[in-house]
C-alpha cells in the first residue's frame, strides 16, 4: 500500500519541491497552503476514510500556524499519525510549543533531499 503524506506549507516553491521529492520516492502526496487548509484536508481525508502515514508541516503560515495545526490534528481520528516540522525556526520556546503539541520531528529548512526521506523512514516505518 502506497504511503499517503500530507505536506503543509504556504510557500508554492517550497511544497513544489519537496512534493516532487516526495513523489519521486514513491509517496503519495497531498499539498495544503497553511494550516486552516491542512486542518480542512484532514476533514475531508476523515470523511472519505482515507490512510494517511504523516504529515509534514511548517511553523510559520498566514490564517494558521503549524502549532495550531498541529493542535487541531491531535483533535481527529489521525491524532496519532506521526508529524514532522520542515521550518526555519529554530527557537528553542517555538521548537517546545511544536513538541508540546505533538510534533515527532523537527528538520531545518533549506532540506536535503536525503536527510528528509531518512526522517521520514525513521517515522513511517519505525522498527
Amino acid at each position: 500500500m502506497e504511503k499517503h503524506i500530507l505536506f503543509v506549507d504556504d510557500s508554492p516553491t517550497m511544497r513544489s519541491s519537496v512534493s516532487f521529492c516526495l513523489r519521486n520516492a514513491g509517496y503519495r502526496v497531498t499539498e495544503a497552503v497553511d494550516g486552516e487548509d491542512g486542518v480542512e484536508k484532514v476533514q475531508s481525508m476523515e470523511e472519505k476514510g482515507e490512510s494517511l502515514s504523516l504529515i509534514i508541516t511548517d511553523i510559520n503560515m498566514p490564517k494558521m500556524d503549524g502549532v495550531g495545526f498541529i493542535s487541531k490534528v491531535k483533535e481527529t481520528e489521525f491524532k496519532f499519525v506521526p508529524i514532522l516540522v520542515l521550518t526555519t525556526v529554530a527557537e528553542e520556546s517555538v521548537i517546545k510549543k511544536g513538541r508540546d503539541a505533538g510534533a515527532s520531528g523537527w528538520l531545518m529548512k533549506p532540506f536535503q533531499p536525503e536527510q528528509l526521506l531518512w526522517a521520514i523512514k525513521k517515522v513511517v516505518w519505525p522498527k
